[in-house]
């Protein structure tokens, strides 16, 4: 058995019997990711690469109210140039391609609200497992007027079409467990939190015990499959939503706690 290890205060990593479990840990601001907390995840996804007694890992966030709910909308406050946006994109392409190509399987203990780059993080994950009370969606039509990175773009076409893709994000609603259950964005629905955590440690043990070559090259090859669309085919559409005037707009209306008055430039 490990000791935990702690990352820092906002993310929690520990390790107990070659399961690695990684918390985030911010739950007084549903647990937003700081650009820090990005960082310290790939950093682990790159710890449990190089070592082989590590078989499995699970993300879930501290409380009952979100798994994740995406960037901290302050880290924006420092954006002034096209640069900053591309630098942002680029960090969030990196940091969840980490994940996604992390050697080992990821499961997703996803309680309460999994929103913008949370559920973004949940796409990367192989095994996602919810509350009934888990809501699902990338409502940043609504709050921001800002776009999802490609790669994240390619993950949630790839997981749920591109019809049903358009309607998450044209309505900026948030998809119900049950719905999502049947979408594929969730598989499996337990009844509360501790549920939750309970079947994602058995989940984690149970794969654990199985060939982990096997994990490995299924894992990869179905990431071969998948298109994934390059930063430089986006690029232009990153530009066009980070330096309108309507991200501008939205950024201080979310943190100002007020509708935003959108103007399509």
């Amino acid at each position: 058995m490990n000791a935990p290890v702690t990352a820092s205060e906002d993310l929690i990593y520990s390790l107990e019997d070659g399961i690695a479990k990684i918390t985030f840990n911010r739950p007084q601001a549903r647990n937003a990711l700081t650009f820090a907390m990005y960082e310290q995840m790939a950093s682990i996804c790159e710890t449990i690469n190089g070592d082989r007694s590590i078989k499995a890992l699970i993300l879930t966030g501290a409380g009952d109210k979100a798994f994740a709910s995406g960037t901290d909308i302050s880290q924006f406050r420092a954006f002034k140039t096209a640069q900053d946006a591309l630098d942002y994109e680029a960090r969030i392409d990196r940091v969840l391609g980490a994940l996604e190509q992390c050697r080992v399987p990821v499961i997703a203990a996803i309680a309460g609200a999994c929103t913008g780059g949370g559920a973004g993080i949940a796409a990367c994950c192989d095994i996602r497992i919810g509350t009934e009370a888990t809501r699902i969606g990338f409502p940043i039509a609504r709050t921001l007027g800002n776009c999802l990175s490609m790669s994240n773009i390619s993950r949630i076409v790839a997981l749920v079409g591109p019809a049903r893709t358009k309607d998450m994000i044209f309505k900026a609603r948030l998809v119900e467990a049950p719905e999502a259950l049947a979408l594929g964005l969730l598989n499996e629905v337990v009844p509360d939190v501790a549920t939750l955590q309970r079947r994602a440690d058995e989940t984690a043990k149970l794969i654990a015990s199985h060939a982990p070559i096997t994990l490995e090259v299924t894992k990869e090859a179905v990431r071969r499959i998948r298109r994934t669309l390059s930063r430089d085919e986006g690029e232009d559409l990153i530009l066009r939503a980070y330096m309108s005037e309507d991200f501008r707009e939205g950024m201080d209306a979310f943190l100002n706690k007020r509708t935003p008055n959108w103007k399509g430039k």
